[in-house]
């Protein structure tokens, strides 16, 4: 297969597939006489094995780890079931988080009245106070990914 192929059918981008052969995560096909790059079923597993995992918004150090661990299918899976639930504690504190992001919204949206001018916004006052401040005095909430690609 040729990476527009592969592209194809895993649903990943050309780009993304040659930035996860840059590191190492989908290990680089032979290349032919013409110098095309030329994908097997493995790497096509591949890509849809780390395209779930993404899907479970595991980082690529989570993915990397289980790779290393499906490429040893005679060891005990305890390594994969520790994985696993540090995965869904860190999953477990970023829902927290959004609750909490959630409920200071939630503040600043009763805030407002209708009718006011922006030099009376109780929105914009609460962004300047302690209202505003979901966590207390630097607290980064802010969830990388929560809003697309980026």
């Amino acid at each position: 297969m040729k990476i527009g192929e592969i592209s194809e059918k895993s649903g990943i981008p050309v780009e993304t597939i040659r930035y996860y052969e840059k590191i190492g995560l989908l290990p680089a096909p032979e290349r032919q006489d013409n110098g095309y790059r030329a994908y097997r079923q493995a790497h096509l597993d591949r890509l849809l094995f780390i395209r779930r995992c993404r899907g479970l918004d595991m980082a690529q150090d989570e993915i990397r780890q289980l790779i290393q661990l499906a490429d040893n299918p005679d060891a005990d899976c305890s390594d994969v079931d520790a994985l696993l639930t540090r995965h869904l504690s860190h999953v477990r504190e970023r829902l927290q988080e959004l609750a909490n992001l959630e409920a200071t919204l939630e503040r600043l949206q009763q805030a407002c009245s209708h009718g006011r001018t922006v030099a009376e916004c109780g929105i914009l006052e609460g962004l300047t106070s302690e209202l505003g401040d979901p966590g207390g005095a630097g607290a980064d909430n802010h969830i990388p990914g929560t809003h697309g690609p980026g």
